[in-house]
């Protein structure tokens, strides 16, 4: 058995998001954590995440979009547990060496997004016209991170205010992480 963990960005997602309708319609899937909205604290959030994956030993498959996809980042960088794979959808980019003006009042992610590869297989979903991220963003981390990356087309920041509701191609994509990964062999004749 799989259990699937739907881990929400910075806002709260809009009835008709498909993260949404993907936790209401299916009961395999379940939030961690339920979207508190903002701000965005990291440290709260991972630590959600990390309850969640930890309240089972069941293997779980994260899904996450924005701003939860970089609380999957920290939290594989900080814990250990029984994930089996993430599909990571339109990350927010954060430049390595930005910090805010210390008079600057922000809601976003403070700290550093960990760049080294996930412990587990993973789909990053990248944008051609996301308002957040370059797809040029996208690849980067997803070398960093290992996964693989899929282009979606242009699709804005994949929520409701691009017209996702229903997405059937990351249902696909869930399935696909739920499989067996598939191992590719690459043989070199010799002399």
């Amino acid at each position: 058995m799989t259990r699937y963990l739907v881990v929400p960005g910075r806002g709260v997602p809009f009835p008709d998001h498909w993260s949404r309708s993907w936790v209401r319609d299916h009961p395999k899937y379940q939030w961690a954590p339920e979207p508190p909205g903002p701000p965005y604290v990291a440290a709260e959030r991972v630590a959600a995440l990390h309850a969640a994956i930890s309240a089972d030993d069941e293997p779980a498959i994260l899904v996450a979009h924005s701003a939860g996809c970089l609380t999957v980042a920290v939290w594989a960088s900080q814990h250990v547990g029984p994930v089996r794979a993430a599909l990571l959808v339109t990350p927010p980019y954060l430049d390595p060496d930005w910090t805010p003006d210390p008079h600057e009042t922000v809601d976003v992610f403070i700290g550093h997004v960990p760049r080294e590869p996930l412990p587990f297989r993973s789909i990053l979903v990248a944008s051609h016209n996301d308002p957040i991220t370059t797809f040029e963003q996208f690849e980067a981390y997803a070398r960093d991170w290992g996964s693989e990356l899929f282009d979606a087309g242009a699709v804005g920041h994949l929520d409701s205010k691009t017209g996702f509701g229903a997405w059937p191609d990351g249902e696909r994509l869930v399935r696909s992480l739920a499989q067996p990964a598939q191992v590719t062999l690459e043989y070199q004749a010799t002399a």
